[in-house]
Order: C-alpha cells, then sequence, then structure tokens
C-alpha cells in the first residue's frame, strides 16, 4: 500500500513538472549569460553585416532564476517567460501586492488597487512586437492568481515595481522601449526568440 501512494505520488510529482515545463538549469542560465555578452559586444561595434543570435524560453527562464533574482525590485520573485509564437508571450511573476497598495495614492473607495492583499502570481498575455530598435507590449489579458485584471490594474502593479532613477513614474504599458545593443529585432516563437542586431 505505501509503495502504491509513494509510486503514485512520484508519478503525480513527474506530470505537474511536465506540465509545468523544465526546471531551470545553471547550464541554460550560462548559456543565456554568454549569449548576452556577445550581444552585448556586438552591440558596441558598427557592422552592416546582420547577427542573428536564439535563445531559448528555457535559457531565458534559467537566466531569470539564476541569474536576474538579486537585480530584481523588492517584491518580484521567481519570474517566467512562455513564448508561444507569432509575437505572443506570457509573463508571470509572484508579486507582494501589499507593496503596490501601500505605495499607491489611491484614493477612491473604489480603486481596485485597495483590494490587492498578499503575494499572489501575477500573468499577463499579450504581443510583444519589437522591430527598428523598438520594442512594443500590446496586452490581451492578465490576471492575479487566475482572477482576470483590467489593464488599469496590471499598470498599477508595473508602474509601481519599474520605477526607478531612469523611470521615476515608472513604466507605461503602452510606451514602447528602446531595445539595448543596437539590437533591432527580435522575433518570438514557439519557445525561442531571435534576436537581429
Amino acid at each position: 500500500m505505501r509503495r502504491a501512494t509513494l509510486v503514485a505520488l512520484l508519478v503525480a510529482h513527474a506530470l505537474s513538472l511536465a506540465a509545468a515545463g523544465q526546471a531551470p538549469l545553471r547550464r541554460d542560465a550560462d548559456q543565456l549569460k554568454q549569449k548576452i555578452a556577445a550581444i552585448t559586444e556586438r552591440g558596441t561595434t558598427v557592422s552592416r553585416q546582420a547577427f542573428t543570435t536564439s535563445v531559448t524560453e528555457q535559457e531565458v527562464n534559467a537566466y531569470l532564476a539564476f541569474e536576474a533574482a538579486p537585480d530584481l525590485p523588492v517584491g518580484v520573485i521567481d519570474p517566467s517567460v512562455s513564448m508561444l509564437g507569432d509575437s505572443r508571450v506570457v509573463g508571470r511573476a509572484v508579486v507582494d501586492l501589499d507593496r503596490v497598495r501601500q505605495g499607491s495614492s489611491a484614493t477612491s473607495l473604489l480603486d481596485p488597487v485597495r483590494f490587492l492583499r498578499g503575494r499572489l502570481m501575477v500573468k499577463a498575455t499579450g504581443m510583444l512586437h519589437a522591430t527598428s530598435g523598438l520594442a512594443r507590449f500590446d496586452l490581451e489579458s492578465a490576471d492575479v492568481a487566475g482572477v482576470p485584471i483590467p489593464k488599469i490594474l496590471l499598470q498599477q502593479i508595473v508602474t509601481y515595481y519599474s520605477r526607478s532613477r531612469e523611470h521615476p513614474a515608472g513604466i507605461d504599458l503602452d510606451d514602447p522601449l528602446p531595445l539595448p545593443a543596437g539590437i533591432r529585432e527580435l522575433q518570438v516563437e514557439a519557445g525561442r526568440a531571435v534576436i537581429v542586431q
């Protein structure tokens, strides 16, 4: 009986890992780190020749887990990205929503940010268009712990966590952002992205 229960638990665990995708591996993070170094180096040179670099979803998620974690804003943990293809992406992270609520200037009792509590998974799905050296994200849907939220609420979360010296008011979801290192284009395919410099 115990052995059957143990086998059932192991099978359930294996299925959950398969459903969630491969766990991040250090070697994938290291591969992306090397690719970023090469992209950055190429970005300092002027060339008429186009360079392409392919990065996989596994590499990006491993990099987020092993390399980017120390640089994330306090209150954002376990970020991950899914590359669905045809420019569609899903971004998710566990976010401390108490920080957003406490840092909000919301005065209306009807402002949805007043109801945010705890650390919950925030997910956004949309189209990532990255051409001519600029990236733009067109939001399709967003949710907090599986509950759909309006764009304005996602914007409040993004604004709070993206405030910096360069962006004291945070990042607006509708504003295009310049691509770094001379990147001209980013093509999102299923499970990978192709960076064009």
